[in-house]
């Protein structure tokens, strides 16, 4: 009877503590966070234009001598997509931070990293967290606009 192979996933490489091993830690580290606050970056503009979109072409709409428009209800439907894409965007982002976080500071990554028990607080997180919350208040203030 043959033994089972070991999983190649436990030791793909050798982890070696030292001051580059370290130091390369917190460039991924940072490097992570850069990429979460990237797509808060977009997430904020595409729920900031969606909004505006739908105030715009709605004042504009109700200006004096305005022609009426061949769809009335696309400027709201644009204005909710880029919402619900930005929304959307952080919510996957997110998901996709919280997942490399912890594989960063798991397994043979935890002598490296250095880390207490508390871990790393990431104020990009609670960020994240805050614009989601804006992003669906904006996406049902249109979306329950009456009008």
């Amino acid at each position: 009877m043959t033994e089972p192979s070991p999983d190649p996933r436990d030791h793909r490489f050798e982890v070696r503590v030292t001051a580059d091993t370290h130091f390369g830690w917190l460039r991924t580290r940072l490097s992570l966070e850069r990429t979460l606050m990237s797509w808060m970056r977009t997430a904020t503009a595409l729920i900031g234009f969606g909004f505006a979109i739908v105030q715009y072409l709605d004042r504009l709409g109700q200006s004096p001598g305005a022609k009426s428009a061949l769809f009335p209800d696309a400027p709201r439907y644009l204005g909710l997509a880029l919402i619900g894409a930005g929304v959307l965007g952080l919510v996957i982002s997110l998901v996709q931070y919280r997942w490399m976080d912890r594989y960063l500071s798991s397994g043979s990554y935890t002598p490296i990293a250095g880390l207490k028990e508390s871990g790393m607080q990431s104020a990009a997180l609670l960020v994240t967290l805050l614009l989601i919350c804006i992003g669906v208040f904006a996406f049902f203030a249109v979306l329950l606009r009456l009008g």
